[in-house]
Order: structure tokens, then sequence, then C-alpha cells
């Protein structure tokens, strides 16, 4: 969870300005929930092709934190375990671990994979085998990204959640970025969605033009939209067909990167929301968009406003507040790994009483 970035897409950007000539289904994408018919009208053989296992639905995605040992700092396994079922439990569509709420930089690769392999258990345990994981796999080189994306399908992981390199990027060319994504694509063993988040990746913000021409890789599925731009989510919804609770489109997931705009995700078109705060209040973020699908446009936008409010104070504490917050309401949560500080008690109680509306409303649910 960051501060939004709402400029407009910066013209000519990582983009060589193709325009967008149409999708065939996603198979990794497609909506199981949709009977055959609704295929009908779409190209079949991507997938009549590959085996489906667990296919991303619109909905609500967690990028789950990451749980520590209170005195070594040691993943936190039976936490991990505990928090992935609570959030099944809740209703949402799927899991992504080691993104920005997973604290994935204070993580070494075999920590990251024990995170994944230890969220896939959880879930198949619990009765959860059909929910997809999406894998955080961003780093700095090709290379290392093609390496994280082979551990993710080795630990269980479904798709792969891949931010733009940036240290270098002084010395990038206008196709490095586009290049980047589709050599990613074209060696990863798993789908990937592409992550747009500018304030992760020193300002560099792919715009509408670049995500739209990368989605016709058949390897590309989807998109998180961190950058806040509801104008940039709305282009390119509409030029890929992105899949709808109602619709499946052409499979591929426009996703919102923060739950105080879920309606306007929706309302545009997009295909859910990967939303951080989802930690502490999944069913409310769940029950704000069902109730967008039955036509409630009223009651949605009174939750959709208790919902901001919370996802406002999870911005400014970040994952210091987020988990100040679940210790205080839900008795689990720790500290993240240093060198993030741990909050003062006056911090802690900021935090307490900063998500109480939206616990009070999720603890209704």
């Amino acid at each position: 969870m960051s501060p939004h970035n709402d400029a407009p897409s910066p013209n000519g950007s990582f983009t060589n300005g193709n325009s967008f000539n149409g999708l065939s289904v996603r198979s990794q994408a497609a909506q199981h929930i949709f009977n055959q018919a609704h295929f009908d009208n779409f190209e079949t053989s991507s997938v009549e092709s590959m085996d489906i296992h667990r296919p991303l639905l619109p909905g609500i995605y967690v990028p789950t934190v990451a749980f520590f040992d209170s005195a070594t700092e040691d993943v936190d396994v039976k936490t991990t375990s505990m928090h992935a079922v609570r959030l099944a439990k809740a209703g949402v569509a799927g899991i992504t671990t080691q993104g920005s709420n997973g604290e994935a930089v204070h993580l070494s690769h075999k920590e990251r994979s024990l995170v994944t392999r230890t969220t896939r258990k959880a879930l198949d345990d619990a009765g959860f085998g059909y929910m997809p994981i999406i894998v955080g796999c961003g780093a700095q080189s090709t290379k290392e990204t093609i390496e994280l994306c082979n551990e993710a399908a080795a630990d269980g992981g479904d798709y792969a959640l891949v931010l733009p390199p940036a240290y270098y990027q002084g010395l990038f060319s206008k196709n490095t970025i586009v290049s980047f994504f589709k050599d990613v694509a074209s060696a990863s063993p798993v789908p990937i969605l592409i992550y747009n988040y500018p304030g992760a990746v020193s300002g560099l913000d792919l715009n509408s033009d670049a995500i739209i021409e990368l989605a016709q890789h058949h390897n590309i599925v989807g998109c998180k939209l961190t950058c806040g731009n509801t104008g940039k989510l709305n282009r390119i919804a509409a030029a890929t067909r992105a899949a709808t609770v109602s619709e499946p489109g052409s499979g591929f997931m426009c996703m919102g990167g923060s739950v105080d705009f879920t309606l306007q995700t929706l309302i545009g078109g997009g295909s859910g929301v990967i939303g951080g705060m989802a930690n502490i209040a999944p069913k409310a973020c769940v029950k704000l968009m069902n109730l967008f699908e039955a036509g409630e446009l009223k009651e949605a936008r009174r939750l959709q406003a208790i919902v901001a409010r919370g996802d406002w104070a999870a911005i400014q504490g970040g994952i210091i507040g987020t988990k100040a917050a679940l210790m205080a309401h839900f008795g689990y949560g720790g500290h993240a790994r240093k060198p993030l500080p741990k909050p003062s008690k006056e911090e802690t109680r900021k935090w307490r009483d900063a998500f109480e509306e939206l616990v009070k409303l999720e603890k209704s649910l």
C-alpha cells in the first residue's frame, strides 16, 4: 500500500504506440464460474490445449503480510498458515505472497519459497486447494526475475506478479521495460501479471499503451495498478476486454492496486483488487464487491467510504501500521523485520484507533 499517483499516464513512455488487436481467452485466467456458453464467442484453442488448475477469478486478492518470530525474526510458519486460512474463509478470490506487504525485499530466496510453500499447504489442508496463489517475483535483472518465477512455480505458486526493474532506469532505452516483460513472460513457467507501482520503483510508471501492448503476450494474463490511475485502468480494461464477475471477456485480469478505489475499479470495468488492507478486513472488502455486483450501489458507496478511511490509515502506517492493527484487533501480527522500527505505545494506540471503524464493520459480517 502506498500513496497513489493519479497523474495521467506519461506520454510516449515505455511503448511503441501499437494498438491492441484483441485477445483470445487466457487459459490460466479463464473463469470457471462461467458456463461453456460464455466461451463460445471466443477462441478456445488456448483453453483446450493447456491444463487449467487454479484459474484467476475476478474478486478480492490479498497480498499477505509476512510474519516473523519476535525473538529470532525467522519466518513464523504457524501464523503464516493461520492467516492464509482466515483470508480464504472470508471469501477472497486468491492470495498473493511476496508483495510489498509481504516484505519481499526483506526475504531471501529460501524464505520466499518457505512462505509460498507454507501458504499453499495451509490452503490445501483447509480445503481451499482450488484457490490460486500469485507470487511476487520482482528483481533488478531479467535473469533473477525468471529465477524467481521458476521458484514460485516449484513452490506451488500459480502466477507471478512482476515489478519492472528501476535501479538503472537512467540508462534504459525506450523499449527496455517492454522487452523486459516480454523476456520474463516468454521464459516463465507460470503466467505473469504486470505490477505497476511507481512508488516502489523510483517513479517508473508504465502507461496504458505499454500495458495494452504487453497484454498481447500469451503468458501475460493481467496487471495490478497501484498507481491509482483509474483512467489508465479504464483504458486497459476496455482495450483488453478484461474479465469481470458478470462477463469473462478475454480472461485478462485488470486489477486495482488498493481497496480504497474498489468501486472505481469495478465501475471502470476492472476485474477486482489486489489490496493490502484486506489483510485486516477481508470480509468487508468482499462484501463491497458483492454489493456492487448486486446493483446495491447506495450501500456499496457507504461501505466504500469506510473501507477508504481504513485504507488511508494503512497507507499512512504502511506495514508497520497494518501489523500494529492486526495485533491490536486480532491478537497476532508481530513486527516488521529490521531495520523497520517497532511502533511506540503511542503509535500502537494510534493505529488501533485508526482501524477501529473498519474492524467493527469486519466483525459484524
